[in-house]
Parts: structure tokens; sequence; C-alpha cells
């Protein structure tokens, strides 16, 4: 293959030039999604789909040894249950799209395509909740959801359509649906971190940032490597907001009729957007292990007359490996090069190449995506050498990750450095804040920063602090940013 041909098949962009022409070309080139013909939806190409069905299985396993069940609900909702919380509503009308009219007939009232399941889910639970006996009810389902109000999507990052869980669970008692929190928060992290290698700052929303009809909103955020912070999973402390909507009550042991409190959770394809914008770099992408659709690609150096020789040989190393995802390309359309570059560009973590060199020697050639390192490794160790190098990826991919979230981390203490950061670094800013709308409301009027959350690690807080913004007592430390 000539390298005309290759160069125009790569990437042609630079991360560190364009971040965001690179991101996009990024995303197709490598074949991981590609554009439909409706405006901001995805097609998940198999390398795409297979990460978030990983994730998926990894999350749904802990849901259900935690006693979570999974269920499914309508794509449409009645314009009547929308409104029915009336904040939930307003939070979500801009973004709503609307089913008017089935074939020739106009519909007698308007179908929502579900933004989010809280309000359909709910006129059920009231049915099905009757006393304390029926309590805690926990829900889980899997689907996609359509918010159509921007007018610029990104892949992943801001999709009018994306796929996501959705937790819901109902509890007699404020102690029961606190308790949860932890736990949900807690397995977001582990997720994040052993299979999409990707850290995250914990806390809780502000009341201007919360979820619409939630009582408290909890978030992990993340810093892209533009300097940009990004929403990651979140959960809800609902109340009692709902239940009082939807008349979800239970007869309690003594009798009397209580309403019920309610939590909602959610990981979203969004993360493989951050994973993908992470990790990778100007060749293409650069995958986590346990999240790449091939782990190894075998590519045969085939020369005239060794080539029998070389690919028995490959088979048997493909045969050695079966407890990993393998691929042996030993096709003859393309050079060797040409695939070197290729699965690059697809971002498998490890390529192992196979010439006449290691058939004479008995070893393999081992180079990892991530550092482009090259290893010599005994063909009878294949299988153990190539597992510790996978988890030595997998963990030094979530290490670089970190040091990236941490340099993109500053403090400020006073309005002005507040604005040079986010004009000239951007970022994550933690910063005193005095819990005031107004302040909040104006820092994000006059440097396009709002507060992402305010995170659960406080140890950036001084006891004497003021308001970055007002000058008075500061309750907290805000992480301010930019973001998507």
């Amino acid at each position: 293959m000539n390298e005309s041909k290759e160069n125009k098949e790569g990437m042609t962009q630079r991360k560190e030039d364009n971040f965001s022409e690179w991101y996009t070309e990024l995303i197709t080139k490598s074949e991981f999604v590609d554009y439909s013909e409706v405006s901001g939806m995805l097609v998940f190409r198999p390398a795409a789909y297979f990460a978030w069905q990983t994730i998926m299985q990894a999350v749904d396993k802990e849901l259900k040894a935690n006693g979570v069940e999974d269920v499914y609900f309508p794509l449409f909702i009645p314009e009547r249950l929308l409104k029915k919380e009336a904040e939930h509503f307003t939070g979500f009308k801009p973004e709503v799209a609307w089913v008017t009219e089935t074939g020739n007939s106009k519909l007698e009232e308007r179908l929502a395509v579900r933004p989010t399941s809280e309000t359909i889910m709910y006129v059920s639970f009231a049915k099905w909740i009757r006393s304390w006996r029926d309590l805690p009810l926990r829900y889980n389902q899997w689907n996609n959801v359509v918010r159509w109000e921007f007018k610029h999507p990104t892949p992943f990052i801001r999709s009018r359509e994306f796929l996501w869980n959705e937790g819901h669970s109902v509890f007699a008692t404020q102690e029961e649906a606190e308790k949860e929190r932890d736990f949900i928060l807690g397995l977001y992290l582990r997720i994040l971190k052993d299979y999409l290698a990707l850290p995250g700052i914990p806390g809780i929303k502000s009341e201007s940032e919360k979820f619409a009809g939630a009582v408290h909103s909890y978030s992990i955020e993340h810093v892209l490597p533009d300097g940009y912070a990004i929403q990651g999973p979140d959960f809800h402390l609902d109340g009692q907001n709902f239940a009082k909507a939807f008349d979800i009550k239970y007869l309690d042991a003594n009798g009397e009729y209580k309403y019920a409190w309610q939590n909602t959770y959610a990981i979203s394809t969004r993360e493989l957007g951050v994973m993908i914008a992470t990790h990778s770099d100007n060749k293409g992408l650069v995958m986590p292990p346990r999240l790449a659709y091939a782990q190894v690609v075998i590519i045969p150096i085939l020369k005239k007359g060794s080539e029998k020789k070389v690919l028995k040989y490959a088979k048997e190393v493909k045969s050695m490996l079966g407890k990993f995802r393998v691929k042996l390309d030993d096709s003859t359309d393309y050079s060797p090069g040409y695939k070197f570059n290729e699965y690059e560009l697809r971002g498998v973590p490890i390529r192992i190449e196979i010439g006449d060199k290691e058939v004479q020697e008995n070893t393999i050639t081992c180079v990892r995506r991530d550092t482009g390192e090259k290893t010599k490794v005994e063909k009878a160790k294949a299988e153990q050498e190539i597992g510790k190098m996978l988890d030595d990826i997998q963990a030094s991919l979530y290490s670089k990750a970190e040091k990236l979230l941490k340099e993109n981390l500053h403090v400020a203490f006073d309005y002005a450095s507040l604005k040079k950061i986010l004009a000239e670094k951007r970022g994550i800013v933690q910063a005193p804040w005095c819990g005031g709308a107004e302040c909040e409301a104006k820092i994000k009027e006059e440097t396009g920063a709002k507060i992402t959350n305010i995170p659960f690690d406080q140890s950036a807080f001084k006891p004497d602090a003021k308001c970055v913004y007002c000058g008075k007592k500061a309750t907290c430390v805000a992480n301010f940013a930019k973001s998507y």
C-alpha cells in the first residue's frame, strides 16, 4: 500500500491544535461510530456498542447483587403525565420531542419521546405500592432517551439521543433513601476507574444546577483535555416531590399512610466520549483493554517462501491467547505497515508482530498502543506476559488521566485569580463560595463558568475564607468551570 493512501486514511487533525476537529475526525475514522441521517444521532458501530455493553453488564451485575431489579417502560409519555410535577416538566420542556400524529390522524394528546422516565414509571409505582411490605422498590431500566434543545450537538458529549441506565428507587424512610447514594456513587466511581480508566470529582450540585424535581443532586465531574468540564454519572435524592405529585403512598406498620422517599440515578454513553477524548492521540483511538473490542491483533509479516511457516506459528500464538479477545489479520490485501496504522487508528491495545525472525527465535514482538513500547516475549510465556501488559495498560491509562485531572484542578481565593485562570487555563477552579445564588449567577454571567458541583473533598476550604465574589463568609469550596 503506497504512502499517500496510508496518510489519506489516517488522522489529519492534531489533538493539541484543534481538539474539536480532532475529536470529530477520530470517532469516525476509527470506525467507532458513524453519523446517521438524523442530526445529532449516532450509529454505534461494533466497537462502540461492545464497549457500552461491557459497561452495562458490569453495572447491572453490581445493581442486581445489591437488590435492584430490571424493568422496561414505554418510550412515549402522555403530556398530562409529564406536566404532573411542575418543576420537572419546566426543566425538560425545551428538550422534549413530541409525537402529534400517526398516519393521517392527529393524536388527541401529544406524546413525549422519553426525555427521562419518572412520570411514566411513577403512575405505575402509585398502583403497585400499598403498604410498607412493598418497600423498598428498586428498579432499573436500560434504554434510550431523546433531548432536542441544543443547536450544535457533539457526538456522545451532547447527543440528541443517548443510551443510559435509569435507576428508580422507592423507600419508606429518608434515611434509607440517603443511604443508597453512597452505594450508587461508589459503584459508578469503580466502573469509571476499572473499565473506562477515568477519574472524576464527586460532589453535590448547587440548587440552580440540580436535576429538575430533585431535592439534591450529586454528580461525578470530569475534565477533558481541552480544559472544559463535563458531567459524568449522577444521583438524585428526589425526596417526596414525585411521591406527592403522583400519590405514591404506603400504609406503615402503625396503620398510617405516608408518602414514600425516592431516588434516581444514571450513567450514560456520554462516558464513551469522555473516555476516547481523554485517552486517544494523534494516531487514533487508545482504548482501555477491558473495553477494547479486540485486545490483541496478530499481524504476520509474510515473505516469499516462508508464508506457511509464519502463518502456522501465528495461529499457534492465537490459540495460546484464547482467554483474550484476539484478532489474527492474515489478509494479503494490505502491507504490514498499513495494518499497523489501521489498528493503531482503531485503538487495539497490543499489536503482535510475527515474522521469520520471531519463528526462528520462538518469540513474539509485542507493541503497546498507549506508549508504542516494543517488547520481545518468549512464545511459551505469551499468555502470562500479554495478561500483565493489558493490566499495565489499563492502570497506566488511569494514572495518566488522573494526572490530567490534577493538572486541570486549580485553586483561587479572589475573583481576579478566578477570572484569570478560567480565561487562560480553563479547567476546574476550586474557590470559596458563600452559597448564594446571586453570586453564582453573576460569576456565570461574567466568566461563562458555572458551579459543576461542590466537592465532597473540602480539603481546599479554609474556615476563615471569604466568598470569591461578594467577600462574605464562605460556607464551602465550589468547583467552577466552563463546561460542555
